[in-house]
């Protein structure tokens, strides 16, 4: 069965918007105001779509998550689904983005984690629909241009007050020379829920890789979780850290974020998920993530797994 697109690619962009009459990057609004409807709101019940245009051409999608039963800080903003989306889809840059409301404070901030961010392009289309310029709040102006996320947010504290430039940021390659250690080599043993050895080894091999390329240049504490529903598919997602820290993104969010981006159906069907991260890390997701699975997977087995460094003997 077919499920919602999240990743569009260059020639079926170009091919829509042509059917349509329109640019490819004309394309967006009409995307986020179709799309509104795959957003999970069930607190707020106020769905929110980005759409975003990349260099390579292709067009993604977020959307909005909620988990009842959590606190708010659990939520999944649009804009960060939209940024994990395109981080495992190995795209280093957007350009533009259309939002179907005026990004938060929240998501203004963890969108500096991008190279560049000040630079990229942003656009409200229902604002525009009321006559409201972007540029200047003229509720009698028609100006419907884009305007850079430096007029959102004009005195931002971001990554280049915190780290050294040649630090990769969010959308760029990391290796965090992370291995397990003894306490994995050769682990045998079923998962209770009938999953077998081997299944429980692709899943901490998941997390392991998620956990290597998780963006936590400021804690030094990073951490993947992979998730495995009831087919034995197998969603990962890592740790995102952001220089102002609360808007940093969960591994478990992340990983959600996946599982919703390849189709997944209702949260029951996940029945395990697994936690790689530093054993005494400073900042530590497994009492997070148990947390979070109690109230959003309560069928999911948990379990984790620490890793060291490469460098650690």
């Amino acid at each position: 069965m077919d499920h919602p697109k999240f990743v569009i690619e260059a020639s079926e962009a170009e091919a829509m918007a042509k059917n349509l009459g329109q640019t490819v990057l004309q394309l967006l609004p009409t995307l986020v105001k179709s799309n509104r409807k795959l957003a999970r709101p069930s607190i707020s019940n106020f769905p929110v779509c980005a759409a975003a245009l990349t260099t390579d051409g292709r067009i993604f999608l977020g959307v909005n998550l909620e988990f009842p039963g959590l606190p708010l800080h659990h939520t999944v903003h649009a804009e960060q689904f939209l940024i994990t989306n395109i981080s495992t889809h190995r795209n280093t840059h957007l350009k533009n983005v259309v939002i179907s409301a005026f990004p938060c404070g929240h998501c203004r901030q963890f969108l500096q984690e991008i190279r560049g961010a000040p630079q990229i392009q942003i656009f409200v289309p229902e604002i525009e629909d009321q006559g409201f310029d972007q540029k200047n709040g003229n509720p009698e102006a028609q100006d419907d241009s884009f305007r850079s996320l430096s007029y959102f947010l004009p005195h931002r504290f971001g990554p280049d007050d915190l780290l050294d430039k040649d630090v990769p940021l969010i959308l760029e390659n990391h290796d965090n020379h992370l291995v397990i250690g003894d306490e994995f080599s050769g682990k045998k043993g079923n998962l209770s829920n009938g999953f077998s050895a081997f299944d429980l080894n692709g899943l901490v091999l998941a997390a392991l890789e998620a956990a290597n390329k998780s963006h936590a240049a400021y804690s030094g504490c990073p951490s993947g979780v992979a998730l495995m529903d009831v087919d034995g598919k197998i969603y990962k997602g890592s740790y995102m850290e952001s220089a102002a820290y609360n808007p940093s993104l969960g591994p478990a969010q992340t990983a959600m974020v996946a599982y919703v981006v390849a189709g997944g159906g209702g949260y029951d069907r996940i029945m395990a998920a697994m936690l790689v991260e530093k054993e005494g890390a400073v900042v530590s997701q497994a009492d997070t993530v148990r947390l979070f699975l109690k109230a959003a997977l309560p069928r999911c087995e948990f379990h984790v797994i620490h890793c060291h460094t490469r460098s650690e003997n």
